[in-house]
């Protein structure tokens, strides 16, 4: 209901720029020049940004993350799996906004200075930052699809005198392609629907690559046009209609990747519950058909996408060695013996997983080492005073923890009440398979729509304005299904027989869910409480337009007043108020902290009681 309410409110006001300037121009328009005398709404430019800067992406995430679910699922220790998987869930912690403040200083730095180019705020930034950023989502679904392939089929290869490689690459990473595949499609549409990330990094400039593969060229993306303009254009303008156009695009280009993987994952499921023989992707037609005409020559087309974009950066030396490697392990590898060609992947797999590990080191190290010279009780507790450049931050902390906490406040209850209500009143069926379907999408719809839609519902169409409450309401609707989703994971994992034993006792539907199946499910719907507060307090993309303002040095003292938030406050200060690096650093750490320990409780909470119950 509410992903179809916020697609049809949309479609509300974009509506009229398909009229006025016609779908197909709209759709495949060059020009997106809003501010011309003569406007033009061309969104051709807007597409093939966010599409090229997703390839780049996928291209960089894909290979570390299969490697290092690889490594987590079949070659790591306990002791290094309870280590590594726990750091890959952390990189998801890390707020957007550092990730992109984080891009715009080091890594377009890096880029600007290594390519000997005017602005390291290219495609190739985004792409790379998007691509960590995907890493978390492809490796966790990917070690999950790689870890229920059955035992017996490891087994099975090993006893046919297969190596350990062998068995790795030709049966159980071909039996899990199906979740891999939903792995990939889910980090598209992660990588798609990043709004904060890309406008601090990929130049937004809505152009064309020239040459198209070009990928130091400056890019522009759907997500980053509605960031950008959004906050400036007049309401009910030709402009303001646009730009709702634009998300409408966006929601429906994010609904067909989410449904995508929403299919894939659910015949997995489907597959495991009846016990048929659907783990495999080789029962999926697509991918059979996949299998049988394009897998053989996969490996040759990634490595030729790769040479040719290390050729479009310059890199000449780079890629002839790509190249050269790719022939000589082609033509060579007839001759090489088997215990060399697993040590290679193995070592490869083993590499990919160091340089997640060395990506989340880098990135919190940069920001622990410099924004601990901010830190003092000063900055932790005063208001912030020129611009921001000195002062303190203590209404953006407080403000932050006041949306986090309305947004709980609102979101549990109607999450719980749900999940409840899907496990404990309805059997399976299509009522709760289009429930959980809706559920799917609304955690896969983009964070920049949850803000257009509160702007143009909460505060236009309501009338409650920029204010506390509705940054409140559109926190809550984004986070709702990750409360809905957990808290139902732990009801299911309450044995049948406590209900039937209280049932038989004499108690009512309700007593049993409230006295016997609520209680041990506790610690679920608490991990997912603190996922949910982790994730409100690092977004900044859904609260610009609804509920926060820069600077002010006064708490708020109704619902209905505007607040101060950590994510904007350092997204202003890293893009908009030059001479505040010392307090840039010290938000982005405080963030950080704030986001990062809640999810680190969370992780905490779910392993202790995971122990518990294996024990």
């Amino acid at each position: 209901m509410v992903v179809a309410f916020i697609l049809l409110f949309l479609l509300r006001d974009g509506y009229s720029i398909f009229g006025t300037v016609g779908v197909l121009n709209f759709l495949f328009g060059s020009t997106w020049a809003p501010a011309q005398v003569v406007p033009s709404y061309g969104i051709s430019a807007l597409i093939i940004g966010t599409l090229l800067v997703t390839l780049g992406a996928m291209v960089f995430a894909v290979p570390l993350s299969i490697g290092c679910a690889i490594y987590i699922s079949e070659l790591a220790t306990p002791r290094v799996k309870s280590i590594l998987k726990p750091a890959t869930e952390l990189l998801a912690g890390i707020p957007s906004v550092v990730y992109g403040f984080f891009g715009m200083i080091v890594l377009s730095t890096f880029i600007r200075t290594t390519f000997n180019i005017p602005s390291g705020q290219t495609w190739l930034a985004g792409s790379v930052l998007l691509g960590i950023m995907a890493l978390p989502t492809i490796i966790s679904v990917s070690e999950d699809a790689i870890s229920s392939v059955p035992r017996e089929y490891r087994e099975g290869s090993l006893a046919t005198g297969a190596t350990r490689w062998q068995t790795i690459s030709r049966v159980i990473v071909p039996a899990a392609l199906s979740g891999i595949a939903a792995a990939i499609i889910l980090g598209i549409g992660r990588a798609i629907g990043e709004t904060m990330a890309v406008i601090m990094v990929t130049g937004n400039t809505a152009i064309f690559p020239s040459p198209i593969w070009n990928v130091l060229s400056s890019v522009r993306t759907l997500t980053g046009t509605l960031g950008i303009e959004t906050g400036d254009v007049a309401v009910g303008s030709e402009h303001y209609h646009a730009l709702f156009g634009v998300a409408v695009v966006l929601l429906v280009i994010t609904l067909v990747i989410n449904l995508s993987a929403v299919a894939i994952l659910s015949y997995l499921r489907d597959g495991r519950m009846t016990g048929r023989a659907k783990r495999s992707w080789l029962h999926i037609p697509a991918l059979s058909l996949i299998k049988e005409k394009f897998l053989p020559y996969s490996r040759i087309a990634v490595l030729a996408l790769l040479a040719l974009l290390l050729l479009a950066a310059g890199l000449w030396e780079v890629a002839l060695i790509v190249i050269l490697a790719a022939a000589a392990w082609h033509y060579g590898r007839e001759w090489i013996s088997r215990r060399h060609i697993e040590l290679f992947a193995f070592g490869c797999v083993i590499a990919a997983s160091v340089a997640v590990i060395a990506i989340l080191a880098i990135i919190l190290g940069y920001i622990i080492v410099n924004g601990l010279p901010a830190l003092s009780w000063d900055f932790l507790t005063q208001g912030p005073t020129d611009l921001g450049r000195s002062g303190g931050i203590f209404p953006a902390i407080v403000g932050t923890l006041y949306l986090v906490a309305g947004a709980i406040l609102i979101a549990l209850p109607l999450g719980v009440g749900a999940a409840v209500y899907l496990v404990e009143y309805t059997r399976e069926g299509r009522i709760t398979k289009l429930i959980r379907t809706g559920v799917d999408l609304l955690n896969g719809t983009p964070s920049i729509v949850f803000g257009l839609f509160g702007f143009a519902f909460l505060v236009l169409f309501l009338d409650i304005g920029v204010c506390l409450l509705a940054g409140m309401i559109t926190l809550a609707l984004m986070v709702l299904p990750t409360v809905i989703r957990t808290t139902e994971e732990a009801l299911k994992n309450i044995p049948q027989s406590l209900r039937e034993g209280s049932l038989a006792l004499g108690a009512t539907q309700w007593q049993t869910i409230r006295n016997v199946v609520i209680p041990p499910a506790i610690p679920g719907i608490v991990t997912g409480a603190i996922l949910s507060i982790g994730r409100a307090a690092g977004e900044t993309a859904p609260i610009m337009f609804v509920a926060v303002v820069f600077s002010t040095r006064f708490l708020p003292t109704s619902l209905f007043q505007p607040v101060m938030a950590l994510p904007y406050h350092l997204f202003i200060l890293s893009t908009n108020v030059p001479g505040s690096a010392t307090n840039k650093y010290g938000t982005a750490l405080v963030l950080l902290i704030l986001v990062v320990a809640f999810y680190a409780v969370a992780i905490v909470i779910r392993n202790h009681y995971t122990h518990k119950a294996r024990g």
